[in-house]
């Protein structure tokens, strides 16, 4: 008896020690298999590091649901798992509130603190796009209508003397060198730095096409860019750009005025504060202003609008011609007749047409 009930004590123990075994096993392994899962987790919702130190702009489109945000997340390297971004949207429930707009997505964002930003829509920014040959004033008005700053500030600092000095502008405005371009800006931006901002990307386009245009004096170049700014307002076709700033270069040469329409309607709208003429008639050509180059000989004191690249690389590189008039001939082309003599100007368009150049 006291055998039979030794063997079953040793099964006993042999069974719990079983059991413990299997047990511990069983932690191991689940222990080991969240340790495993931890490490998937935290390297998953790590930064991917492709994101460059300024940051990277991310548009959340409007009608985006979180899964096609995570595939363009992925697809663009910014995250590491559209999988789990998909998880951590389903499990906060936040799939309706990812907010359209544009985020600046730093390097440092792991993926939930980047669904944290797109849920909350801190650091949108704002997209705008300022057109060619626009006057300040008009950019401005842009700038205000889409909350990037206000438009009285913004034209302060294009003429605060300090931004300008910091800027290396040697002229009483920034009109002229606020380049033409598609900007994404915080709202409420301070004006001071978006004027700095279009200043730097004005001469980062000089310094890709045309870098010797930074190698002028100050003056040359402030020259250029109000030559560039009556092309602007006067070209239709890019190929002729080139030209027409040629046909102002050979005036300025032989001491002919400009007659220049651009410089009356910026005379017009830009310092009278009316509406943008339809047609010029004779008695506006006769309004007093040292813009007026019908009144006045050689370039207006300052540029007349915000040149684009085309306008700037004809002033800077003008072709040579002996022209000296040319006129519109087909408005739906927007294509000039380029004369060397009065004569073959008048004969070049007998009938008079709404928007001519010189």
């Amino acid at each position: 008896m006291k055998d039979d009930t030794g063997m079953k004590e040793s099964r006993n123990r042999r069974s719990k020690r079983r059991v413990l075994t299997a047990f511990a096993v069983l932690f191991s392994l689940s222990a080991a298999a969240a340790i495993a899962g931890l490490a998937a987790f935290a390297y998953l919702d790590a930064p991917t590091g492709l994101v460059g130190a300024e940051g990277l702009p991310f548009e959340v489109r409007s009608g985006d649901s979180g899964d096609g945000v995570a595939a363009r997340l992925e697809r663009d390297g910014i995250i590491r798992s559209s999988l789990l971004f998909r998880a951590l949207v389903r499990l906060r429930g936040t799939d309706g509130l990812v907010k359209k707009g544009t985020y600046l997505v730093t390097p440092e964002l792991t993926t939930r603190e980047l669904l944290d930003l797109l849920s909350s829509g801190r650091q949108m920014l704002v997209r705008v796009t300022i057109p060619e040959g626009l006057a300040s004033r008009r950019v401005a008005t842009i700038l205000e209508e889409a909350g990037v700053c206000a438009a009285d500030g913004f034209l302060a600092a294009t003429r605060d003397p300090g931004l300008l000095a910091e800027m290396g502008i040697r002229a009483g405005s920034a009109e002229g060198y606020l380049f033409p371009d598609t900007y994404l800006f915080e709202p409420g931006t301070d004006p001071a730095r978006v004027v700095a901002s279009m200043i730097r990307a004005f001469r980062e386009a000089l310094e890709r096409e045309a870098p010797e245009a930074l190698a002028l004096a100050p003056a040359e170049l402030h020259e250029k860019v109000i030559v560039a700014s009556i092309v602007e307002r006067e070209y239709r076709a890019p190929d002729e750009a080139p030209v027409m700033a040629g046909v102002f270069y050979n005036r300025i040469r032989i001491g002919m005025p400009l007659q220049s329409c651009a410089t009356v309607v910026y005379v017009i709208t830009e310092e009278l504060g009316k509406p943008h003429p339809e047609l010029l008639l004779f008695r506006d050509l006769e309004i007093e202003s040292p813009f007026n180059t019908y009144l006045n000989r050689g370039l207006p004191p300052a540029p007349i609008a915000n040149p684009g690249l085309v306008a700037l690389l004809a002033a800077l590189e003008p072709e040579k011609t002996e022209y000296l008039y040319f006129r519109l001939v087909d408005a739906a082309a927007g294509r000039h007749k380029f004369s060397v003599t009065y004569d073959e100007h008048e004969d070049a368009a007998p009938l008079a047409v709404k928007r001519s150049g010189s």
